[in-house]
């Protein structure tokens, strides 16, 4: 497996993980509308003006994951649901650590994610309520100590 800098031809791979992972990831957490509204189009869209700023993982020649980044925010990390548990979370973390990654937002709900973060030295800074597809949710906000 490897991370590498991403390229304006992984957006349509890209777009594909997003739309299942953000389905998964958050079933139990946001209304089916808005896991129906995010759906591979959206993300193509999203990521043709930022897959500057994206690291993708390969396994092979397939994308597995990718991981989205702004000024050392990490904006999203989202794996593929049927390659989770192999690494390519991991990887990406540590290339954005390395790049300088010192936050990240988080659903409070989002369990998973948390446990993945805090294993890898991430620490919750405060949590809080935002406007999100329509309504007030909940969310944590990681630093890097």
């Amino acid at each position: 497996m490897i991370v590498r800098q991403a390229g304006v031809e992984d957006i349509p791979a890209l777009a594909d993980v997003a739309q299942r992972s953000y389905r998964s990831a958050f079933k139990d957490l946001l209304e089916e509308e808005v896991l129906a509204s995010r759906d591979a189009a959206y993300f193509a869209e999203r990521f043709s003006a930022s897959w500057k700023r994206m690291l993708v993982a390969l396994a092979g020649e397939d994308p597995i994951g990718f991981l989205l980044m702004t000024d050392g925010h990490i904006d999203m990390l989202f794996i593929d649901p049927h390659t989770t548990g192999q690494g390519a979370g991991a990887l990406l973390l540590e290339k954005a650590e390395a790049l300088g990654a010192r936050s990240l937002e988080c659903f409070r709900g989002n369990q998973g994610a948390r446990r993945f973060y805090e294993r890898h030295g991430w620490r919750v800074a405060r949590d809080y309520e935002r406007e999100f597809a329509g309504r007030n949710r909940s969310f944590v906000f990681y630093v890097k100590p």
